[in-house]
């Protein structure tokens, strides 16, 4: 119980450093994510060699070779930030906590479930709290975006009604309807939100690497491209030298996800219980 007790506490600590350095500075150092992997790793590797049995250690592996998979598939699927994917990465050696696969199967399964439940409830406050901080802006820009997209509303709420009267001869069409109904809705304010409170105008003197510019740039003859890495060292460089202020968008910090989501599968794990139960 010691090493699990071990693995555990390692995990919470770096999770803090990362929840705390990301409310700070928006940004979980790389140096974190993989100090967090070589530390999980080499006390696996050396409690298994201590005990001739080295079950406890390629369980890590595993863990980690998914978990390597699963980020890389969130970030370049565009869902996570590169400190975000290390992040999870980095986890992934600690998550097996049994010496047994199929126990750390319902583990990693546990942990997903309850990192997309914990994602959306943080999500949605984050971004109500926002919306009412910000709410004459917001409502500017709600109406602005309801203006904008009154096309793709109008054609997915006819395409969601037709489905909902179908769900009269067939379930499935009710549901279908229902998602076409309320998507846009939810893009929209997602959007507002976006738009009005996460976009900002800085000066470039406090730029960094890997902030999202809000759209491309061109500076006499060269174009700085808004992408999902951000800005590189020498693109800050560039326009730190040619330019007084630019607008970066700024993402909310996502790695508390992390945290609830790693607290509810130590007390899954701790009270026998299962997260398939609540289904």
């Amino acid at each position: 119980m010691i090493e699990i007790i071990f693995l555990i506490a390692i995990s919470l600590a770096w999770i803090s450093f990362a929840v705390a350095n990301d409310l700070k500075e928006r940004i979980v150092p790389d140096w974190l994510n993989f100090s967090l992997v070589i530390f999980l790793l080499g006390f696996r590797f050396f409690y298994s060699l201590f005990l001739g049995n080295f079950d406890f250690f390629y369980q890590g592996l595993l863990g980690f070779a998914v978990f390597l998979a699963l980020g890389n598939i969130f970030y370049y699927g565009r869902m996570f930030a590169g400190g975000d994917a290390k992040l999870m990465i980095a986890l992934g050696a600690a998550i097996p906590l049994s010496a047994n696969f199929s126990e750390n199967l319902n583990l990693f399964m546990t942990f997903l479930i309850s990192f997309l439940f914990s994602g959306a409830i943080y999500g949605f406050g984050c971004s109500f709290f926002l919306f009412a901080r910000n709410f004459e802006a917001n409502r500017k820009e709600l109406a602005r975006q309801i203006l904008l997209n009154r096309k793709f509303i109008a054609l997915s709420s006819i395409f969601g009604v037709v489905l909902f009267i179908l769900g009269f001869f067939n379930q499935l069409w009710f549901y279908l309807g229902i998602f076409f109904i309320v998507t846009p809705g939810l893009y929209i304010y997602a959007k507002s939100v976006d738009e009005s409170c996460l976009v900002k105008k800085i000066k470039t003197k406090n730029l960094t690497s890997g902030d999202w510019l809000y759209k491309n740039i061109k500076v006499k003859d060269r174009i700085i491209k808004s992408n999902w890495d951000g800005l590189s060292k020498n693109e800050v460089a560039f326009l730190k030298k040619n330019m007084k202020e630019v607008k970066i968008r700024e993402g909310i910090p996502f790695t508390p996800v992390f945290l609830m989501a790693f607290l509810a599968m130590i007390y899954f794990y701790f009270s026998g219980m299962n997260v398939f139960d609540f289904f």
